[in-house]
């Protein structure tokens, strides 16, 4: 039953408005003047108040304004029977969800009460999906790494400074990137991702800035770019060292003017964004190569963060195993599985070429594919079995293997995973070491499952 608060001194509008609102299922509660409709709030947390403007003593607007600073989301409806238009945009800009005229229309009271009642839910909903998402963002893991890195985002995230964060593919750059933007005070805002990598040249210009009417065959329309998206919000650039130098050189601009023309337009834009870029190079030695221009380098370093790679966190790993395990047999609505102590020992020998995105590949599979409740060793793939540390031989595990046919399978597999690692998991390259057609290993591939770590 929801709570509603009716503050106004006239003893015929409480008692008429308790009638209604008890009719249709409401809990009234009563205050005649201000200061007890404060106290009445501190007290019942109501759901609703109906507050009046003419009272004695403190006036309906000065109680709004204290209302405001005592409960920001409190759901207020203004009534008056001497009201005016600049009095209803006053109580508006204050916060006020509506207000209605004396004397009442009961109609539009309820219809009104209804529709407040909805947009609180609606913002009660928004305020939890929030939360969960920024929890979901999460940082996990307790290891001295990921400590200090948890405390530079704290330190970092409710300033405007630009941040670069740099780190090997999958150890979590978008992640460290939407924390700081969930800790920082654009989080009501937009936050835009840009892959630069994934845009194809012609296109990142008007993906990154928009484009006119006209601009280019095709452009049969407006578009905003990202950085009209997330303005006052976040844009995250990743994968920014593989942007070419005219780009570059077009986002050194904006971030130094904050402004911007769409592609075929002359109209100039202003913007307010704040930029997190990533990478997984080196720019220093890009910048050395002529491939990344110094002046951005540095207009993007103002906060740097690095992620660590997961060999490098290995007391994580049962952490983010547990982690993984339960949020994937929450989602596919398995029973909770474990992992063996054996299990868990190999998974931290391995070295995660793949990082964090490929352990969380590995358990999603494991949840999916393992159908006891305890995963254990003999249910981890091969290729993570057979592991062996620097200086000892690694040969694929034949325990469970029982036919000739399964044991040439398996060597087959573990020849092509150690020949794509020496390859840098370039298929075309591989393909011609070991002298067979690009297409063949591309079925083997597939065949095996084996899982690009590039």
């Amino acid at each position: 039953m929801k709570n509603i608060l009716v503050v106004d001194d006239e003893h015929s509008i409480r008692e008429s408005l308790r009638g209604i609102l008890e009719d249709e299922g409401f809990r009234p509660i009563f205050a005649e003047n201000g200061d007890e409709g404060l106290a009445m709030i501190r007290e019942e947390n109501p759901d609703l108040v109906l507050l009046d403007i003419w009272m004695p003593g403190m006036d309906g607007i000065e109680t709004l304004k204290r209302i405001r600073e005592m409960s920001p989301d409190q759901a207020v409806i203004m009534m008056s029977g001497h009201g005016t238009i600049e009095t209803a945009v006053k109580a508006t800009r204050l916060g006020a969800y509506d207000f209605i005229e004396k004397p009442l229309s009961l109609e539009k009271v309820l219809l009104s009460i209804k529709n407040a009642i909805k947009v609180g839910q609606l913002a009660e909903e928004n305020r939890n999906l929030k939360a969960k998402l920024a929890k979901d963002y999460e940082m996990i893991g307790s290891s001295m790494a990921i400590m200090d890195l948890k405390n530079q985002i704290a330190m970092a995230a409710p300033t405007s400074g630009w941040v670069l964060i740099t780190g090997e593919n999958g150890t979590g750059k978008e992640l460290v990137a939407r924390s700081i933007h969930f800790l920082s005070q654009r989080r009501e805002k937009q936050f835009v991702e840009v892959n630069c990598a994934a845009i194809p040249e012609e296109l990142i210009e008007s993906e990154l800035f928009g484009h006119e009417k006209g601009a280019f065959t095709g452009a049969t329309m407006q578009r905003k770019g990202k950085f009209d998206q997330a303005h006052e919000g976040t844009l995250f650039l990743d994968e920014i060292g593989d942007m070419s130098l005219k780009t570059q050189a077009k986002i050194l601009r904006i971030l130094q003017e904050r402004k911007f023309e769409r592609v075929g337009g002359n109209r100039t834009i202003e913007v307010d964004v704040r930029v997190i870029a990533a990478t997984n190079k080196n720019l220093e030695e890009e910048i050395a190569a002529g491939n990344f221009r110094e002046d951005l380098y540095y207009r993007l370093n103002v906060l740097p963060f690095h992620v660590p790679p997961l060999r490098e966190r290995k007391e994580d790993i049962s952490i983010l195993v547990n982690y993984f395990l339960e949020q994937y047999c929450r989602k596919e609505s398995r029973e909770i599985k474990t992992l063996s102590t054996d299990a868990v020992e190999v998974l931290t020998r391995y070295p995660w070429p793949g990082n964090v995105r490929e352990l969380k590949n590995i358990i999603e599979r494991l949840v999916i594919m393992t159908p006891e409740s305890k995963i254990t060793e003999r249910h981890l793939p091969a290729s993570i079995r057979s592991f062996k540390p620097a200086g000892g031989r690694s040969f694929p595990d034949f325990n469970d293997v029982s036919t000739f046919r399964e044991a040439k399978e398996e060597f087959e597999r573990e020849f092509l995973v150690q020949k794509l690692e020496e390859n840098d998991w370039n298929i075309s390259r591989t393909a011609e070491a070991i002298e067979i057609e690009r297409s063949n290993l591309h079925r083997k591939i597939k065949s095996y499952g084996i899982e690009f770590r590039k």
